[in-house]
């Protein structure tokens, strides 16, 4: 690739922006004020803004590999919560995408160096999930299925969090799971049930409560 290129097509992108709307990057300048927290793969194939629509300003991006959402992981954690209590997104979204690399990693037995303590959360997620998965002998379509479920698992592991379930008590926000199919371009909704999640967490919590209160 050539980085003169890259510098090349920035100008040419000012002025196109600037065509449109002349104040275009004044505005820009004045603040962000976001709909919505995207948590997706770090992926090339998988442009947060583009395969949305959308432009700069309308969402807040976070990705990493395979889409991860963890509670020890301060990257992840600190984005969540400076989306959620400081900029009051309404959505919180994760997207995988099929072919995802980081999904097939996990399920091979090659020593990845670092990656191997991240990516052995992935290995939860089949473990978790392993009689669906092995009942599949597409080879493809169980990594599909594979990177489906991490979704929902990581759309579990955000309802989870203090500052996921207050902006919900107070303000409604909801958290949805999404995989892009690179193979279509389509985005695909796994209508994630948030208030069932949510209902059956705090259920589990207040559950154990009284159990230790008697």
């Amino acid at each position: 690739m050539n980085l003169d290129k890259v510098f090349e097509n920035n100008e040419q992108w000012i002025k196109e922006k600037l065509a449109v709307d002349p104040d275009f990057f004044t505005n820009l300048g004045k603040g962000q004020n976001p709909e919505l927290l995207f948590i997706g793969c770090s992926d090339s194939r998988v442009s947060a803004e583009e395969l949305m629509g959308l432009g700069p300003g309308d969402a807040f991006v976070h990705r990493n590999i395979a889409n991860m959402v963890i509670s020890i992981d301060l990257n992840v954690m600190s984005v969540v919560n400076y989306a959620v209590e400081n900029l009051k997104v309404n959505h919180v979204i994760v997207c995988g995408h099929y072919e995802c690399g980081g999904v097939k990693a996990a399920m091979q037995s090659a020593d990845l160096g670092i990656l191997n303590p991240w990516l052995r959360n992935i290995r939860d997620v089949y473990r978790i999930h392993k009689n669906e998965l092995n009942a599949i002998t597409d080879e493809d379509k169980k990594y599909d299925r594979l990177v489906e479920l991490n979704v929902k698992e990581q759309c579990v592991n955000l309802i989870k969090t203090a500052a996921v379930q207050k902006a919900y008590r107070d303000r409604g926000l909801k958290v949805h799971g999404w995989v892009f199919d690179v193979h279509t371009g389509k985005l695909i909704d796994l209508k994630i049930d948030f208030d069932s999640f949510l209902f059956d967490f705090n259920s589990f919590w207040l559950h154990c409560f009284w159990n230790n209160l008697f």
